[in-house]
């Protein structure tokens, strides 16, 4: 617990006077959770541009690394939901780049597999770890417990978000 007041306790004490019925908590939870994903978009859009990769392709190859660096197009659209035509240009793309290579399937001879190259492993990985250091440096304002505790409280949220709405 930090006493010392940021710019979204600024916003919300200019908006009690407007909505009296305003939750505080409910406006400064949200309000925050607004600014830390633009403020992790934004570090995800400066990092892949230092690395040359537009957003497509690193979540592709993030998609691809995260099925040990090998899958059939179809795992991939579906993991990216992304229809099958989107990933024959995507792979297209960073075949051309070096970054994966087709091979045959080992399940189907008729199917051919996208694996991931040392060269699409290093760009991802390295992209990753950047931004990576961004996330652990701003959780690093927490102790290991209230790391936990925050993301059990936003898994709460979530799931709620998850839901469909009742009308």
């Amino acid at each position: 617990m930090t006493d010392t007041p940021d710019a979204v306790d600024r916003h919300v004490e200019r908006w009690l006077p407007v909505v009296p019925d305003l939750d505080a908590d409910i406006e400064g939870t949200v309000v925050r959770m607004i600014r830390l994903t633009r403020h992790l978009r934004a570090v995800k859009d400066r990092v892949l541009a230092d690395f040359d990769l537009p957003a497509h392709e690193y979540d592709t190859l993030h998609a691809l690394a995260g099925r040990r660096g090998r899958a059939a197009p179809s795992d991939l659209a579906a993991d990216l939901s992304v229809a099958p035509a989107s990933i024959t240009a995507r792979v297209d793309t960073l075949l051309r780049r070096g970054f994966v290579r087709r091979i045959p399937s080992t399940v189907d001879r008729r199917r051919v597999d996208v694996e991931l190259t040392d060269a699409g492993e290093a760009a991802w990985r390295g992209a990753m770890e950047v931004q990576g250091a961004e996330e652990h440096r701003l959780l690093g304002a927490l102790t290991p417990t209230e790391r936990r505790q925050l993301s059990d409280l936003l898994r709460r949220v979530l799931l709620v978000a998850d839901q469909p709405e009742s009308r």
